[in-house]
């Protein structure tokens, strides 16, 4: 049996810590270095960045950062024998692999750099996926291609849009030598790859439950460590970080990656669909969880893929209402300034009464946002940012802007797709330049719209749980984990019953239990009020103690179109933590 892979993260997004990949390299556990470190570079934003380089400069369209990592880090890797594989391809993995091997070259480095390629649609072949000028089309590609180029050989793998997953998966199954059929391994490997594909939000980034790291002796001054996983044959794996690192690998923070950005109860893959409801966790250790238990099915015949089209352009200004009448300031400034707009699309935030008596003039303040788009730059242009200056003497008292107004910008519209198999040549490029078609996988399961998958672990309607006894009204967070994000134009929110939260008289299952309960699409409207129109949906995941709410179109057209003062929903599941709620007083 192959001993277990060790496999790190370096990176969760285009912009994240340069430092990392050094880091990651030269660090250990328990002694021992990485046997594989990836990085993930491709959220559906940088897609549509990377198209507008490559539109740019068609030798562009990959990470740059990642070059500049792995100048300071492949020497290094080389001389540890941690191979590389990242999806910092994004839109031209062959431009990159060619530009790592000029840096190899300069350092006087012998490297095998391969690339996997074949996930690009664009180019008017496939019309059904939208205009043949889109920015981007890009179907998920699983990781079968990335494991066939590390048998053959490659220290460094180049990939463009694979699912973050995969970026684990190949190296598990180049290891571990599992067949395209062997579903629980790969599943199993899939929910390792889900946990480290964003970096440091499985160590305590982006975790509700931070403080309490921080009272269990952790340094807050400390720059969070990785994630890494010790991934076995059988598919289970122990997620931890390298040793003198910040940050921690608690149930928590595990969950907390596990719940975000999912859909149903189960978690499609080009390779295996994951079951979700089958996944444990276990603190097996100080900053040491196992995942155990994952089930999986054959993948769907399907691939999705990720269209980026230019959707118009943007401009938007910030008003400063301060002290008394704020809400009137707001109606008269709106009044002067809506018969001058001509953009299709205007949006305000709404004002609210600053804090009354405030002692400082910023806790007097609040801000009233106006955010215009339209397909075309001039009516958000000039004549909006000069109908704005121009009410500088003539408006409310106070009137001031935090900023300048600035020039138009292009947004973008990001949407799924789905094509068959057959319109992605999934192909590697071997180091010496061979060419190796990887074959499609032996069977295939149901898809994204098959009641089966969409309806796994759909929240029951009436829910079966005791009657409420006594209640008291407390915020949903007193022990109650959340981690939201977007998917398009949806937004994720996933709950679930604190671990690291003080003990109630009734028991952890019980607090499941009122969880699953409380947390209904009616409740969800209630809580989130600007959801009150949209389709919700809600999926349990009892062996997490978690529920997982998609809201349909929070987001209007995705994060770089949405004028959502939070277009990404980083910040909704906390919001919804401080939202109050009836808890039962002997859950409390």
């Amino acid at each position: 049996m192959a001993e277990v892979l060790r496999v790190g993260n370096c990176s969760g997004f285009y912009g994240d810590r340069l430092s990392a990949m050094r880091e990651m390299v030269e660090g250990t556990v328990e002694g021992r270095h990485l046997d594989v470190l990836t990085g993930d570079y491709l959220a559906e934003l940088t897609m549509l960045i990377l198209g507008k380089d490559r539109r740019r400069d068609p030798a562009l369209g990959y990470a740059r950062t990642f070059v500049r990592q792995l100048e300071e880090s492949l020497g290094a890797a080389l001389e540890r024998g941690v191979r590389i594989v990242s999806n910092a391809g994004g839109l031209n993995p062959a431009g990159l692999a060619d530009r790592v091997r000029e840096v190899a070259r300069g350092l006087g480095l012998d490297v095998a750099v391969a690339h996997v390629e074949g996930d690009d649609l664009t180019g008017g072949r496939f019309d059904s996926l939208g205009p043949e000028g889109a920015l981007s089309a890009n179907a998920y590609l699983g990781g079968f291609g990335i494991a066939a180029a590390l048998r053959g050989g490659a220290d460094v793998v180049l990939t463009g849009r694979v699912t973050d997953a995969s970026l684990v998966l190949g190296p598990a199954v180049a290891h571990h030598g599992w067949a395209p059929d062997a579903y629980d391994e790969l599943a199993g490997a899939v929910v390792a790859g889900h946990v480290l594909e964003c970096g440091t939000q499985a160590t305590g980034g982006n975790f509700s439950g931070f403080r309490r790291l921080f009272e269990d002796g952790r340094d807050p001054a400390l720059p969070l460590g990785f994630p890494l996983a010790e991934i076995a044959a059988d598919g289970s794996s122990v997620i931890t970080k390298p040793d003198g690192t910040g940050g921690g690998v608690t149930v928590d923070t595990v969950t907390a990656q596990l719940v975000y950005e999912i859909q149903s109860a189960r978690y499609l893959g080009p390779d295996v669909t994951a079951r979700l409801d089958t996944v444990r966790l276990e603190q097996v250790g100080r900053d040491r969880v196992a995942i155990t238990g994952t089930r999986g099915d054959a993948p769907p015949a399907a691939l999705k893929v990720g269209v980026n089209e230019l959707g118009g352009h943007r401009n938007s200004v910030e008003f400063v209402l301060t002290g008394l009448d704020v809400e009137a300031k707001a109606d008269w400034v709106r009044e002067q300034l809506t018969p001058r707009l001509r953009a299709a699309e205007v949006s305000w935030s709404g004002a609210r009464s600053a804090q009354p008596g405030a002692d400082t003039e910023e806790a007097a303040s609040t801000l009233l946002r106006c955010t215009v788009l339209d397909p075309g730059p001039g009516p958000v242009g000039k004549e909006f940012t000069a109908a704005c200056v121009e009410l500088g003497l003539a408006s409310y008292p106070g009137f001031s802007l935090t900023a300048p107004p600035g020039p138009p910008t292009a947004y973008g519209v990001h949407r799924a797709a789905y094509v068959e198999r057959a319109a992605a040549a999934h192909t590697v490029v071997h180091a010496d330049g061979r060419r190796e078609p990887v074959p499609d996988p032996p069977s295939f399961g149901p898809g994204a719209e098959d009641p089966e998958v969409r309806d796994a672990g759909r929240r029951p309607s009436p829910y079966p749980a005791p009657a409420d006894s006594l209640t008291r009204r407390m915020p949903l967070g007193t022990f109650v984990h959340a981690r939201s994000g977007d998917k398009g134009g949806d937004a994720n929110l996933g709950l679930w019953i604190a671990h690291d939260a003080p003990a109630c008289p009734a028991g952890h299952a019980e607090r499941v239990t009122w969880l699953a309960k409380l947390i209904s699409p009616r409740k969800v409207r209630e809580l989130v009020p600007e959801a009150t129109d949209l389709d919700i949906d809600v999926f349990v995941l009892p062996n997490l103690g978690a529920v997982n709410v998609v809201i349909h179109g929070l987001l209007g057209r995705g994060v770089a179109a949405s004028t959502r003062f939070d277009p990404q929903a980083k910040g909704l599941g906390e919001w919804v933590r401080s939202r109050t709620v009836h808890v039962q007083e002997d859950l409390a």
